[in-house]
């Protein structure tokens, strides 16, 4: 699983300025032209960050892991209650802290702790659309649903993966018939197993 980021001095002062919340799986905490009035950090479990364009046709370009948070996207608008550039749903159940926009930004200038972890987020973030971007343009989708379903065992800990087919099509940006083709050939390849809204990596 990934590291935590934050650290836990930085993490203390963070949560007398917001609020912890627990939300269950698929929760929308952004969507795309909504008000960005709080930055929301993860505790545990993680939220997937997506992308979609004027036909509702959505594409994944990241997870928020524990320690981690959506600083690129809240960070790039100008002021607070600027409109969100994307959709933040909770994947795997998770406890959020969530901080006032206006409070993070505040803190730039205040708290060097801050200023360094916002700085490491946005590296972070940027390598990984980096790698969102090569994987649409060099991958094949079979070679894309792979590695998407490797980087979820790595994330999660775990070779049994829930979700549906839909899920999944919607993370890579296409249809739900062409996932559903591609992990009955991962199955028939021996790399996974399927069950009913289940998916087991095998080793």
């Amino acid at each position: 699983m990934e590291g935590f980021l934050i650290n836990n001095d930085l993490l203390k002062e963070l949560m007398k300025l917001g609020s912890v919340n627990t939300f269950e799986p698929e929760a929308v905490l952004m969507n795309e032209g909504s008000s960005v009035r709080a930055i929301p950090i993860v505790l545990s479990g993680s939220i997937k960050v997506l992308r979609s364009d004027e036909d509702g046709k959505e594409i994944l370009l990241y997870y928020i892991n524990p320690g981690e948070s959506c600083i690129m996207s809240c960070f790039g608008n100008s002021c607070a209650g600027s409109q969100s550039k994307i959709k933040a749903i909770v994947d795997d159940r998770a406890e959020v802290l969530m901080l006032p926009i206006q409070k993070a930004r505040e803190m730039i200038s205040t708290n060097p702790a801050w200023s360094d972890f916002v700085l490491q987020l946005y590296n972070r973030r940027f390598e990984e659309l980096l790698g969102t971007v090569n994987a649409i343009a060099f991958q094949k989708m079979d070679e894309r649903l792979w590695n998407l379903l490797k980087a979820k065992v790595r994330r999660t800990g775990s070779p049994s993966l829930p979700g549906t087919h839909q899920q999944l099509a919607d993370e890579l940006g296409t249809a739900r018939e062409v996932v559903s083709r591609l992990l009955k050939q991962l199955e028939k390849d021996g790399k996974i197993t399927l069950t009913r809204n289940k998916i087991f990596v095998l080793p």
